[in-house]
């Protein structure tokens, strides 16, 4: 593809290019927007390279934890789901590996569709808790002692949007400890009439 581009631009430059004084600005206009075009298709090059070699490297991220807090399940896809059929559950188990306490301060959605309970041992859910901004991402205090589970329990609308929510769908659930490090969920639907 390249050499085709470079096989055009000398064409074009042999049949412009004339030795008279008259014809010499013209050349010499031609011949900065035709290195201007090949500049700009050389960085397309690229840049596409460089996207095609980091994709490959982040092509499976790591989205379980930077931080103390680890999910024996981060992504849960729903499948195909009609909105006259309503709410959709899931539930992620979280823990605590380490041998210190984590307290839980913040659990919140990428969506206002999306809400998201901690449940804890005792079975008792705290929440909802869902998008800052509207209401839902209250602070919290949970503490997670060190080897003990709980329960994040996901809550998906897929008539929060209406018609327009119709398609596929990716949503997230951060939970964030008091260090300031986070554990990422995802959920994914194709959301049907």
């Amino acid at each position: 593809m390249l050499e085709r581009i470079f096989v055009f631009i000398t064409v074009l430059l042999k049949l412009n290019y004339k030795f008279s004084t008259v014809n010499l600005m013209k050349s010499k206009n031609l011949f900065i927007v035709l290195l201007s075009i090949l500049t700009l298709v050389g960085l397309f090059f690229w840049g596409y390279s460089r996207s095609a070699t980091s994709a490959g490297a982040n092509q499976l991220p790591n989205k379980e934890s930077n931080g103390a807090l680890i999910a024996t399940e981060v992504f849960h896809n729903f499948g195909s789901i009609s909105m006259k059929d309503g709410l959709v559950t899931k539930d992620f188990v979280i823990n605590n590996p380490t041998d210190n306490p984590v307290i839980v301060t913040n659990l919140s959605t990428s969506c206002m569709c999306t809400t998201a309970f901690l449940v804890g041992p005792n079975g008792q859910a705290k929440g909802p808790f869902g998008m800052p901004g509207h209401n839902l991402a209250s602070p919290i205090s949970e503490t997670i002692g060190a080897g003990e589970e709980r329960v994040i329990r996901v809550v998906y609308d897929p008539n929060a949007h209406g018609p327009a929510g119709i398609g596929p769908t990716t949503r997230f659930i951060t939970i964030s400890d008091a260090s300031g490090k986070s554990l990422e969920l995802e959920i994914k639907a194709l959301v049907t009439p």
